[in-house]
């Protein structure tokens, strides 16, 4: 699963890096949870959160369905 889930978000990475921001997978578990580290401008960005889940995690969801959560890790 981990190879689909950096497929996903090699899709999603151009427009995280258009706003000079960046996305690094660091862990998928075998219950579907997605552990991410934002970086760049999306690191200390205020809308962070909304970047993650509905950026990121919905566009996993739709591509991975065994996907359950994606949360962001330092």
């Amino acid at each position: 699963m981990r190879e689909k889930v950096e497929a996903v978000l090699n899709q999603v990475r151009p427009v995280l890096q258009r706003d000079g921001g960046d996305v690094e997978l660091v862990d998928v578990d075998e219950n579907g949870l997605v552990k991410v580290r934002l970086k760049g401008a999306c690191g200390g960005c205020a809308m962070a959160m909304v970047t993650l889940k509905m950026g990121i995690e919905r566009a996993l969801k739709k591509e991975i369905p065994e996907v359950t959560e994606v949360v962001a890790v330092r």
